[in-house]
């Protein structure tokens, strides 16, 4: 009988502390149903610093995955990746640390299109350092998208107390407006809805957030809401789904947290991100809706301040794995 395919967790951002929450993750949990797609080096230069006293296995592919005995931070490394990242100084943006965890990233996603691994947790990546290698994406969730074939795809930010997905994401304010439309609107509704069905929730209540302060106060503050995000729940209701809304942004992710709905819609990043995160970034998971196959990350970047202290926390990383499997198992 063959083994289960394995999870896959991405290096990030070699010079941040994507290394240190991966080999801290295997200090505390030792997973053995999931791998690390990057580099032997950084891993291996990693648990030494640490003093973590585990040996790292770098495998041929993740068949070998199995085969491993107890203690072991398995490692696949792609090819293609930069020498030396290794001896990278810590904390800094650096094009090849960018390069590199593009190509982690990219190599798991074929690893998992190829039927060789069930889903993918991604360590946190920089955007300056992934901008100066040179790739076109501002991140994960851009670059994903094109790897899948252009899907539509939505961000998800979610702890054990309230869910949040975003119309838009990364880009400035003032475009993220001109973005909210109708369509958009409704677009993010539809991949909501058939997520959280996938996740178990059979008939999800989504609340619609506003734009505007009081969302928009019938025109006082804003119209958005009248031409755009209104019209938008009401298509989304004559297709079955129960949406709600426009709520003032201030307080309907208060009324989400105290159960009276499944998942909060938001017209921006902050406007969904903030009240997710204010809730504690350790047990924020990020995950990619409308994509092909499962891929959740933890709720926190690279955190290059901290980087090389020995004092990253990989709870948010555990939970992203954590929610990976659930996922996977739910969309099986």
């Amino acid at each position: 009988m063959a083994a289960p395919l394995p999870l896959l967790l991405t290096l990030g951002d070699a010079c941040g502390i994507g290394p240190e929450i991966l080999a801290r993750l295997w200090q505390h949990e030792a997973p053995a149903d999931a791998l690390i797609v990057g580099d032997v080096g950084v891993m291996r230069a990693t648990v030494a610093r640490l003093g973590l006293g585990l040996a790292v296995a770098e495998l041929t592919g993740p068949e070998a995955l199995p085969r491993l005995p107890p203690r072991c931070l398995p490692v696949w490394q792609p090819e293609g990746l930069p020498a030396e990242l290794a001896g990278l100084p810590l904390g800094r943006v650096d094009a090849r640390a960018g390069a590199a965890a593009a190509r982690c990233i990219e190599a798991a996603v074929g690893l998992i299109q190829s039927g060789r691994a069930l889903a993918m947790v991604t360590a946190p990546i920089h955007k300056e350092a992934l901008h100066a290698a040179g790739s076109p994406y501002p991140g994960h969730t851009e670059m994903l998208q094109a790897l899948a074939g252009g899907v539509p795809v939505r961000m998800m930010l979610a702890n054990e107390e309230l869910r949040t997905v975003l119309v838009t994401i990364h880009c400035s304010l003032r475009e993220a407006i001109d973005r909210v439309t109708r369509e958009a609107v409704l677009e993010t509704l539809l991949i909501t809805h058939a997520a959280l069905r996938r996740m178990g929730i059979a008939a999800p209540r989504i609340a619609v957030a506003g734009l505007n302060p009081h969302a928009g106060e019938g025109g006082l503050f804003g119209d958005e809401e009248i031409h755009h995000i209104a019209p938008a729940i009401a298509d989304a209701r004559a297709l079955g789904l129960d949406a709600t809304g426009p709520f003032a942004p201030d307080t309907v992710f208060m009324r989400a947290r105290r159960g009276e709905f499944d998942v909060v819609v938001a017209m921006t990043h902050d406007h969904g991100l903030i009240p997710v995160k204010y809730l504690g970034v350790e047990q924020g998971v990020n995950v990619t809706l409308g994509l092909p196959f499962v891929r959740t990350s933890p709720d926190h970047g690279t955190a290059f301040d901290i980087a090389g202290r020995g004092i990253a926390d990989p709870a948010s990383l555990g939970a992203a794995l954590a929610m990976a499997r659930r996922l996977s198992v739910a969309a099986a």
